[in-house]
């Protein structure tokens, strides 16, 4: 049996705060879908713990033996990686569901077991559910510590934190804002080590990577709906014909209707990516009225735009490469080390100093919710490069 996708992502989830009611329903029903009644928690004696690690473990070890959680370099062997990968998965996987499902059921306990040690020295833990909201007076609010429920009001929209942890802007009433009613603007961002989830008034559901950043009305009126980005952004826009959904990021010019797509457009990459699940999207250049770089995707495409303003379009995209970040993982297929690095650098929010001339790429997978020195572990197990943290900054060297 496999351990599916969107379980993990569910435990990942959890542990960051984020799990639905229904959400947790679902990992707990698959958590007590195995068959060994000696897994479940509700039978392990207080203080065995430890015991019921090494089941979990041993059932996880089944469980994993079909699946590719190997990270290797490109053109190494797979015999050398297997093992320490599969062993390193097991730790972060059963990590996260005994600290669930023992806080689970104890609930008897006034404090709630967490298994997970503090993070060592020389070591940096992972990012997790943080941002910033900066409201159209200035003001800001810090939204990882903010309590439930409203937060303010903009014109006759309500700024919610909702009880999963999510903002939602909701009309008041029910009324749809008058064409004529101010239109006021609201910034949210994270900061390296950060990543967020908003509901825009109109439906649209955004989930924003780290250091990244979306401004947008608390009210879409006019002819269509517009917000500005950085960073790296995903979308699941509501449909609504009479009102495109037009995102601008960097020279890109972005314009659905209603549709799925990831746009990546940090400051530190050569291109700006907008990669399309499903759906229709329009690509063009900003300032050029003449179209003639406009581009029309279908879903698999990618389109790439060159900060020149050049366009370009990729066929079969790797999806699940793409959206890893924001299933909780970090998926390479000969992805180049310093693009690794880079990703690294925003969830950790470290700095990468660079001893040797490193061009290598990997290929595999594994989750975000490790310290950093577990990632960088894994990559150590190519023996083509080495790391050091020191602080807040990691040290490649060959």
């Amino acid at each position: 049996m496999n351990i599916p996708d969107h379980i993990q992502n569910l435990i990942s989830k959890y542990e960051q705060g984020l799990l639905s009611a229904t959400e947790k329903k679902e990992l707990d029903n698959w958590y007590h879908s195995f068959d060994d009644q000696q897994t479940v928690v509700s039978d392990v004696p207080q203080g065995s713990e430890d015991e019921l690690a090494e089941r979990m473990a041993v059932r996880l070890q089944e469980s994993l033996a079909a699946d590719e959680e190997r990270l290797e370099p490109t053109g190494v062997p797979a015999r050398k990686w297997r093992t320490p990968a599969a062993a390193a998965l097991i730790f972060i996987l059963l990590s996260g569901v005994i600290y669930y499902f023992i806080q689970l059921d104890n609930t008897a306990a006034q404090q709630p077991l967490v298994l997970s040690a503090p993070v060592p020295a020389g070591d940096v833990a992972p990012g997790g559910n943080k941002a910033i909201l900066t409201l159209d007076d200035g003001s800001v609010i810090v939204l990882d510590s903010a309590h439930n429920g409203i937060l303010g009001e903009q014109g006759d929209v309500d700024v919610k934190k909702l009880d999963n942890g999510l903002i939602a802007y909701q009309n008041q009433d029910g009324n749809i804002p008058a064409a004529e009613e101010k239109i006021f603007y609201n910034t949210i961002s994270t900061p390296r080590g950060g990543e967020y989830q908003v509901t825009l008034s109109d439906g649209t559901k955004v989930w924003l990577n780290a250091a990244s950043s979306i401004r947008f009305p608390t009210a879409f009126r006019g002819a269509d709906r517009q917000v500005q980005i950085t960073g790296e952004v995903y979308f699941e826009v509501a449909h609504n014909e009479t009102q495109p959904f037009k995102v601008t990021a960097g020279k890109s010019a972005i314009e659905v209707l209603g549709t799925h797509f990831n746009v990546n457009a940090y400051d530190d990459e050569v291109q700006v990516r907008t990669s399309l699940l499903e759906g229709s999207v329009k690509i063009a250049v900003i300032d050029q009225p003449d179209q003639q770089q406009m581009k029309i995707l279908k879903p698999g495409q990618q389109a790439r735009m060159t900060r020149s303003g050049r366009i370009s379009v990729v066929n079969n995209i790797d999806t699940e490469e793409i959206m890893a970040w924001k299933n909780g993982l970090f998926v390479f297929k000969s992805t180049d080390l310093r693009s690794i690095m880079r990703q690294i650098a925003r969830w950790y929010d470290i700095d990468i100093e660079y001893k040797d001339n490193v061009g290598m790429q990997f290929t595999g997978q594994i989750t975000r919710n490790n310290n950093v020195s577990k990632v960088l572990e894994m990559l150590e197990l190519t023996e083509e490069v080495k790391f050091r943290v020191a602080g807040k900054k990691v040290i490649v060297a060959r």
